[in-house]
């Protein structure tokens, strides 16, 4: 059976469903066929380009309220472009809906998607509560439906090398970990709205708070998160401090700027054997953008450098990055809901991270730490 390359197969129509179709191995896979809901960025930048590259996938359509942007939606993506949430949760062909919308919308509708049998995946942050982030995987449970988060930069290539670096022990065992993204661009739209997004460490903060639980093999038992307001106008604010301190003495604090002419250093990591420095964000966002995230590539000036004892000897090494690839998350989900393969971004480690900017939250309105056990 030919394949196109949107991803889906010649001959099945829309209205017959799940229908099997063969991979490059001949596997038979069954297509899971994706409604987004949602075109702003996430949906038109993100959502809609990786879904169509992997395996066992096909995007079917996508809403949008906006009659411009369902135009643009038909000749950009290909797919139908449907008026209103409602319509695509009515429909039998739909398995998988994604969430590309507000972080204020995420608990609603995902419940309703799943409560429609709809399988789910929302885009980072999960909720703005824990009390919303509960909700949803009660309702995945009740109704038997797989509930997932796009927290897509576990598989960010300075991520991934910090990682490999620990895991080959030439850090030793890390006590401070600090990771900062430092940017000279205010929010715009509904994510200058602090009811609508949550607040700053809820945007970039919401991936960087993953990768320190992810990182860090302990209990988070305290909490400590400032946001300083340098200008009137932006409600979430423009700097957002926050700090971790986890069971086993480890600290991992989050740094975030929107005003900020330059920048720090990506990670700086501290170990009792060793340090490393990574400059530089993660290449696959601009590729993606250019049309290609495979062509995604790295300034060799940014690569990590390491310093460490080799027996003896003290050493300087300076570190290739791990090339991992954004598309892993949807190649995940495919091998997920087709073959049963274990689940990379669970909803209940992405509910670790609502846990967390809950305290963040306590800790901001009370001027001190707060003791957790997340």
């Amino acid at each position: 059976m030919p394949e196109t390359e949107s991803g889906r197969c010649d001959g099945i129509g829309a209205e017959e469903g799940r229908r099997l179709c063969a991979d490059r191995r001949g596997v038979a896979t069954h297509l899971i066929r994706v409604g987004i809901i949602g075109y702003g960025y996430a949906g038109r930048a993100f959502h809609s380009y990786l879904v169509p590259l992997s395996k066992g996938l096909a995007l079917e359509a996508i809403v949008s309220s906006s009659a411009d942007k369902r135009q643009r939606i038909t000749q950009e993506r290909g797919c139908r472009a449907v008026a209103s949430v409602e319509e695509l949760l009515a429909d039998p062909a739909i398995d998988l809906v994604v969430l590309a919308t507000p972080h204020d919308t995420h608990a609603d509708l995902a419940i309703r998607a799943l409560h429609a049998g709809k399988h789910v995946v929302t885009d980072k942050v999960m909720a703005l509560t824990t009390e919303e982030a509960d909700a949803m995987i009660a309702a995945a449970r009740t109704s038997g439906r797989m509930l997932s988060v796009f927290h897509n930069r576990r598989w960010d290539w300075d991520y991934q090398t910090v990682r490999h670096v620990i895991a080959e022990g030439l850090l030793g065992k890390p006590y401070l970990l600090e990771c900062a993204v430092m940017q000279d661009r205010l929010p715009g739209g509904w994510r200058r709205d602090p009811e609508r997004s949550g607040g700053m460490l809820h945007d970039w903060g919401a991936h960087l708070i993953d990768h320190g639980l992810s990182l860090v093999p302990s209990k988070v038992v305290e909490v400590f998160c400032s946001v300083v307001h340098a200008t009137a106008d932006v409600a979430v604010g423009n700097l957002a401090k926050l700090v971790l301190r986890f069971e086993d003495g480890t600290l991992y604090e989050v740094c975030l700027g929107n005003m900020a002419r330059q920048s720090k250093p990506r990670w700086f990591v501290l170990g009792d054997r060793g340090s490393l420095r990574k400059e530089g964000l993660d290449p696959q966002e601009v590729a993606m953008n250019r049309g290609n995230i495979d062509a995604a590539t790295e300034d060799p000036a940014l690569r990590a450098v390491v310093r460490t004892k080799l027996g003896d000897l003290s050493a300087e090494i300076i570190v290739d990055s791990v090339r991992s690839s954004w598309r892993s998350y949807y190649d995940n989900i495919s091998a997920h809901l087709n073959e049963g393969a274990p689940l990379a971004v669970t909803a209940e480690s992405a509910r670790r991270v609502v846990a967390v900017l809950d305290a963040a939250g306590a800790a901001i309105r009370g001027g001190h730490g707060v003791s957790v056990s997340i």
